[in-house]
């Protein structure tokens, strides 16, 4: 029995050495700094780090207006025809929604597209097929119901 209770004394005093150790505000320090070190690589191994060129998901209206001032920034419309028609943002191309994917060789590769619509619900749908096939898609929330609010460039006016 004296056996036994050496090999409890021993494995005590080991944990007791354990956490008098991890008691070391070195050791602490040193510990965060190691989490915080693995966290930055997963956000930066997944798009998040600040040399991405992905462009984010969604844009507002404002920011989707930046870009539309900007050389290389391809601005595709997926309303319908007869919405088009009615208002449309000038210098912007009309591929609607259920014709991307046939359509989809018209869209340029090497630009940043904007994809935008009436109101930002089939935008989303269209950025997300562009994303599929590999392009550097964003969509603009609100659309161009807000667009037109804000007073941003408009060719025809919304009923």
């Amino acid at each position: 029995m004296a056996k036994k209770k050496n090999t409890k004394k021993s494995s005590r005093s080991a944990r007791s050495g354990l956490s008098a150790y991890l008691r070391k505000p070195a050791v602490q320090f040193g510990m965060i700094a190691i989490v915080a070190l693995l966290v930055y690589l997963i956000a930066a191994s997944s798009g998040g780090g600040a040399t991405s060129t992905a462009l984010a998901r969604e844009v507002s209206v404002d920011q989707a207006y930046s870009m539309y001032q900007q050389d290389g920034v391809f601005v595709l419309d997926v309303r319908t025809q007869e919405e088009w028609d009615e208002y449309h943002a000038p210098n912007t191309t009309l591929i609607p929604l259920d014709q991307l994917q046939a359509r989809i060789d018209e869209v340029p590769k090497d630009q940043e597209i904007l994809v935008i619509c009436r109101s930002g619900n089939r935008s989303q749908e269209g950025r997300n097929i562009l994303l599929s096939a590999g392009y550097n898609a964003t969509s603009m929330t609100g659309g161009l119901k807000e667009w037109y609010v804000r007073g941003y460039p408009i060719e025809g006016a919304p009923q």
